[in-house]
């Protein structure tokens, strides 16, 4: 694997990469992508679009999905410090309806590889950070999928401090529960 290290994850399918940081007086370098690299760990994903995103502190996006044009995400936190959640929606999975969570930052270079099949979103726990994914296919208006981020059948474990509210568009609210798939 050569500049990357796999951790498993409970969900099936889910990669947790790490890269090889090559750190000098200049500051780092680090490969992201490598096709070769990561189809010899079962990625064969054809990426098709980049995506980046920014946002402030407090912020949740999520938790959604593609329906008829499922995407799977290779996604890393540029700047701060996020929050990163998936949600199996496979429903012959034998994690049906379970969740796993992990900090990515600018710092820790961490990267998560999110095949289809699963719910994504995220919470800025720093005072704003910078999201980028790469997707398995292309977005598509209209195909918006996606279940409430708070939904009490999943019992996502946030770490929204005691007292806030975390910032989120009405819609992410107002998604159906995972029941509802």
């Amino acid at each position: 694997m050569g500049n990357f290290t796999i951790e498993s994850c409970p969900l099936e399918g889910v990669k947790i990469i790490h890269s090889r940081v090559f750190t000098d007086d200049r500051g780092h370098f680090l490969e992201t992508y490598n096709k070769k690299a990561f189809e010899e760990i079962g990625i064969y994903d054809n990426f098709v679009q980049d995506n980046q995103s920014a946002s402030k502190h407090g912020v949740l996006r999520g938790m959604h999905f593609q329906k008829m044009h499922p995407q799977s995400k290779l996604v890393s936190c540029l700047a701060g410090e996020i929050f990163d959640v998936v949600v199996d929606l496979r429903k012959d999975s034998k994690t049906f309806g379970k969740w796993f969570g992990i900090t990515l930052s600018e710092q820790n270079h961490t990267q998560i590889y999110i095949p289809v099949g699963f719910a994504h979103g995220y919470y800025v726990i720093s005072e704003s950070a910078v999201f980028s994914y790469k997707c398995g296919d292309f977005y598509c208006p209209g195909d918006e999928g996606g279940i409430s981020w708070d939904d009490p059948d999943v019992n996502i474990e946030w770490p929204i401090p005691e007292g806030e509210t975390p910032i989120t568009l009405p819609r992410d609210s107002q998604w159906p529960s995972i029941r509802s798939l």
